[in-house]
């Protein structure tokens, strides 16, 4: 036998089992239970772009069919390289910019963005490359930006027509700067609120991720055909709200009804929306119907081709997390034919794509990819690239980045009210207020996590030009003279002002630095206990305590609720802290007070073990919240349990 029959024959074999799921050689009664979970969806195919992604793809040569399915970081890639390997797509990561200047101006942006796609240009005329970049809360990691509230205080609003505003603002300042593509929104519907991420779901309620990922895919791909909106992606598929204990990375093991009703609604919606992205968790899932452990999603083909692609008929393209792919067994983060033959199109391969390029194309060659995969991949690449007109229509300004009113607006709107002592909100325009605790002059702590930086910590106000903290807003609306701040409240009495407000706070974090850990729980005084000390140097001095918690997540906070007259879940508002005092000051010009419209996404915990979010007995319930106009309210204190002595029950 010829060396090109033994090839050919390696070809035909490795084309013959990508047919099947890649652990078993037909369908398994598990693999058809999952399938039949969900609803069958038709494929809407246009004629006129499907004949020219077919023409492109015949253009491409196997080297260049490996660089489209390459997603190198910025950090790592030169317009030169991405012409001599036609690579396909990039990304930043956070805490990546233009030359490693967190500063870069938008036009620095476009700069490199415009040097890229002339490389790509050249290196495949007529395909064009696409940028992504995780902009979960607006254009988060370019400076100068609007930070708007994560995604959990959108969720309490329950306001899809804002989420879709936002949704297109984010996407005008996205396209201002060159780049294509969001990878937003998170669609998780999160099971346990120690999960780092929780901030990045809309809640725990199915039907509300739904609706709400639904707008916010509308939003951001609003005038995608014409340089106005970008590439949106449901993320991440499928499950990584609910994993065991909150654990990133972890399993989640459900049934699959479970899994397509609950974890499977913001897909469903969307699908819907037309969205033509999805990237693939790091999660693992395990059928618990039938004990079948299917492994990490990367390389779960039932999931991505048989279900995805096939019974719900997406045609867009999947790509894997960040080095995703090296967490499969056999594989490494530049080498993993599994994952691609599972159904992953493009691969987020960050900083080691040249080895990654030279052994897919290795396996490709060898038939441990098969050619008919690989042409897949990229026809679905050439079919998203060919939806949208890759050139902007957006100025490369700061302006393009800019949405403060609306910003404004979701903070007002997101706002819940867990307490308060009937009359005493709003405080009055001509208050004296003492101002305590540091995140109220902290716009890091404001904005929390994928803030200019990944986990949103090694930054400074200064890193935030367009911002406003609360303390400057309350300045700016009452005026300088009637504001003092005292950070650890030890400078001060509080007797000697009209009204304390506390502002308490979680550190940012992200994905896997933000969970809670097994031996730690929800009592927000334990884990940052500067807060506890703050607030009790102000309680019970004759002057009432106004309290806001910065947070990610519903947090145990009764003995500080106790010492609070009032107490507001502020979640992280981002950049508009005016969004504040718009609800906590009483209209200056006599105009009606809206009062708090915020209503709970999640169940907010009585005891410090409380972490799912299917609680029986929370303090509040899931569409919990206040208005600051009842007249008669449980005032009461709060129980406070103890600790659990050496953890929470297992």
């Amino acid at each position: 036998m010829t060396r090109r029959h033994r090839r050919q024959l390696r070809l035909l074999c490795a084309a013959l089992s990508l047919a099947a799921p890649l652990h078993a050689t037909h369908a398994s009664p598990d693999d058809a239970a999952v399938l039949q979970a969900w609803p069958t969806r038709a494929p809407a195919r246009d004629a006129a772009l499907e004949a020219r992604v077919e023409a492109a793809l015949k253009t491409l040569t196997v080297r260049q069919k490996v660089g489209q399915i390459t997603q190198p970081e910025i950090r790592t890639i030169t317009p030169d390289e991405v012409r001599e390997y036609a690579i396909g797509t990039v990304l930043n990561g956070g805490g990546g910019w233009p030359g490693m200047d967190r500063a870069a101006s938008p036009a620095q942006w476009r700069a490199l963005s415009d040097q890229f796609q002339a490389a790509a240009q050249q290196a495949t005329p007529g395909i064009p490359l696409l940028w992504g970049t995780d902009a979960v809360h607006g254009h988060n990691n370019v400076r100068g930006a609007t930070i708007f509230p994560h995604n959990i205080a959108l969720g309490a609003t329950r306001d899809a027509e804002l989420v879709r505003d936002i949704g297109r603002a984010t996407a005008r300042a996205v396209r201002a700067t060159g780049v294509h593509w969001a990878f937003a929104p998170t669609l998780a519907v999160v099971q346990d609120v120690r999960w780092g991420r929780t901030y990045e779901s809309y809640g725990a309620d199915p039907a509300l991720v739904r609706r709400l990922g639904q707008a916010a895919v509308e939003g951001l791909q609003d005038g995608l055909k014409d340089g106005r909106g970008v590439l949106a992606t449901a993320k991440h598929f499928i499950a990584d709200g609910g994993t065991r204990r909150g654990i990133d990375q972890g399993v989640s093991s459900s049934t699959p009804a479970e899994l397509a009703q609950v974890h499977g609604a913001g897909y469903l919606g969307a699908l819907d929306a037309g969205v033509l992205t999805v990237m693939a968790s790091f999660s693992s899932w395990t059928n618990s119907a039938d004990y079948v452990q299917h492994g990490k999603m990367h390389g779960n083909k039932t999931l991505m081709t048989d279900l995805l692609k096939q019974r719900l008929a997406f045609d867009g393209l999947i790509v894997s997390d960040w080095d995703g792919i090296g967490q499969l067994p056999g594989c490494k983060n530049d080498d993993c034919p599994d994952a691609i033959n599972a159904g992953i199109d493009i691969v987020m391969v960050p900083f080691h794509w040249k080895t990654f390029h030279a052994n897919t194309l290795r396996a490709v060659e060898d038939g441990r990819i098969p050619m008919a995969r690989l042409d897949d991949a990229v026809r679905r690449i050439l079919r998203v690239k060919f939806s949208m007109a890759v050139p902007s229509a957006v100025p490369a300004t700061m302006d393009a980045l800019q949405a403060p009113d609306l910003a404004r607006r979701a903070v007002r709107e997101s706002l819940v009210l867990l307490k308060h002592r009937p009359g005493l909100l709003p405080l009055k325009p001509t208050a004296r207020l003492l101002v305590v605790g540091a995140a109220a002059d902290s716009l890091p702590h404001q904005a929390g996590g994928w803030s200019v930086t990944w986990q949103g910590r090694d930054t400074t106000n200064a890193d935030f030009p367009q911002g406003t903290t609360l303390l400057a807003a309350l300045r700016q609306r009452l005026g300088t003279a009637q504001v003092t701040f005292d950070a650890d409240a030890s400078r001060h009495d509080p007797k000697q002002f009209d009204a304390v407000i506390a502002v308490l706070a979680e550190t940012p974090y992200a994905e896997g630095e933000g969970d809670v850990r097994l031996t730690e729980n929800l009592r927000h005084s334990r884990r940052h206990p500067q807060d506890a000390a703050v607030l009790q140097r102000v309680a019970g001095r004759g002057t009432p305590v106004v309290t806001l918690l910065y947070s990610g997540r519903p947090l145990y906070v009764n003995d500080l609720a106790n010492k609070s007259d009032a107490f507001i879940a502020a979640w992280q508002p981002g950049t508009e802290g005016a969004g504040l005092t718009d609800v906590l000051i009483a209209p200056a010009d006599g105009r009606p007070w809206a009062g708090f419209q915020g209503r709970l996404s999640f169940p907010w915990p009585a005891g410090p073990c409380q972490f799912s979010t299917h609680e029986a007995r929370p303090w509040w319930p899931i569409g919990g919240g206040l208005s600051g106009k009842e007249t008669l309210v449980n005032t009461r204190p709060l129980p406070e349990p103890a600790d659990p002595a050496p953890i929470c029950p297992l």
